[in-house]
């Protein structure tokens, strides 16, 4: 299989990085060097500018808003955003939930919310894992029962990313109780202004506050709002899951943080020299390069493959890149601590009997801990690393 770009992709890919590097405000790249976190309004601007120039739903179908462009376009495109910096269009509108209205929702559905959802007039989020069903997550109890023509709907999710800044959420929900619990689950669209709804923010290790809990009390919802078949949501789910871990890869997030490795391995000093000479770090550095390049070779076959897959059905492959993406986002995050020692710990300049024994750390070292704690997460959403080597062991290697 030859995996080479072709002059025209080539061509395309240095006019969509040209793109972020002149369009997307350095202000807002920035950020991602340095390691501090996107603001609302950061997602906003960046997405916003990406939809003017119609590329912000690349992935849809062209009568939807999408670019009609080639898997291997797409993929060329992601890999310049996560490389330049520029956040990614809101992936819960993009990546998540829109392909699940395009693929099982209603015309009248479509009409109503992609449009929206594409330009970010409205803002999603994602109320899958509860407390007690994350990894296994048919094992959620929050309950949607029929009353008339709308859903009464009761219970709690959990690990709500950005839902402080949401208007809308789509769910799942249990609609039948006797049901075994993969088939008693249907996908819900809930306006987040309704009655009964409570947000209420999750701290994390490194002091963010990026994730919610979010309680339903007896909140009415719409049975229009029942995406597809009532008690067909977990296939639903499953494909919005096989999109999501596709993404998760991030190929080109790894392949910036390499850069920003080898750049600060080259500033700091290892006694005499610096640390990219050391023998220790250089051979660990090019382990995780070398993991890197095999998982872009991988996800190429898989997006070389894209336009053979069954409509509906995850490519089993997502759970392969799941994996392995997000255990070198993790490496990299432990060779730029390696690189900082000490100083990429927040206190490290003023240390706790107030002596400052050690030189104030430079600006850079900062966001380092704080991005390696935050990191250690990814292995877990998206369906935990170990659930996807199960779904691989049955559904690629058939055990």
């Amino acid at each position: 299989m030859d995996l080479r770009f072709s002059p025209e992709e080539i061509a395309f890919r240095d006019e969509v990085r040209h793109f972020f590097a002149t369009q997307i405000p350095a202000a807002i790249r920035n950020k991602t060097i340095e390691g501090r976190k996107f603001e609302k309004s950061d997602i906003v601007t960046a997405h916003k500018i990406m939809y003017a120039r119609g590329w912000a739903t690349p992935n849809w179908p062209k009568e939807w808003g999408g670019t009609g462009w080639t898997p291997i376009q797409q993929y060329i495109f992601m890999e310049e955003l996560q490389q330049s910096g520029s956040p990614q269009p809101l992936q819960f509108n993009v990546q998540m939930c829109g392909p699940v209205l395009i693929q099982f929702a209603s015309e009248a559905q479509k009409k109503r919310f992609l449009p929206r959802m594409a330009s970010l007039d409205d803002w999603w989020c994602q109320g899958f894992s509860e407390p007690g069903a994350g990894s296994d997550l048919a094992s959620l109890k929050t309950t949607a029962k029929r009353d008339g023509d709308t859903y009464v709907v009761n219970g709690q999710k959990t690990w709500t990313t950005l839902g402080q800044y949401a208007d809308w959420i789509f769910c799942l929900v249990r609609t039948d109780l006797a049901a075994k619990k993969q088939e008693g689950i249907s996908f819900l669209l809930i306006d987040m202004k309704t009655p009964g709804i409570t947000v209420r923010p999750i701290q994390t290790i490194d002091g963010g506050r990026e994730v919610n809990e979010v309680f339903f009390d007896d909140v009415r919802v719409p049975v229009e709002n029942l995406v597809g078949q009532e008690n067909k949501g977990w296939d639903y789910a499953k494909f919005l899951l096989g999109n999501e871990r596709v993404g998760i890869a991030r190929v080109g997030v790894s392949k910036e943080r390499i850069r920003r490795i080898r750049q600060l391995a080259a500033l700091e000093r290892d006694g005499d020299r610096p640390i990219i000479e050391n023998p220790r770090f250089a051979e660990k550095l090019a382990a995780v390069e070398v993991e890197l390049k095999a998982l872009e070779m991988t996800q190429l076959r898989v997006v070389a493959a894209e336009r053979n897959r069954g409509t509906g059905k995850p490519d089993p492959a997502s759970s392969v890149l799941k994996i392995k993406g997000s255990e070198i986002q993790q490496a990299t995050t432990e060779l730029l601590m390696d690189i900082m020692g000490p100083y990429s710990i927040p206190m490290a300049d003023d240390d706790m009997d107030g002596s400052n024994e050690l030189p104030i750390a430079p600006d850079y070292a900062g966001g380092i801990a704080p991005a390696y704690f935050n990191w250690r997460k990814i292995s877990i959403y998206g369906g935990t690393n170990e659930i996807q080597r199960n779904i691989i062991a049955k559904a690629v290697l058939g055990l």
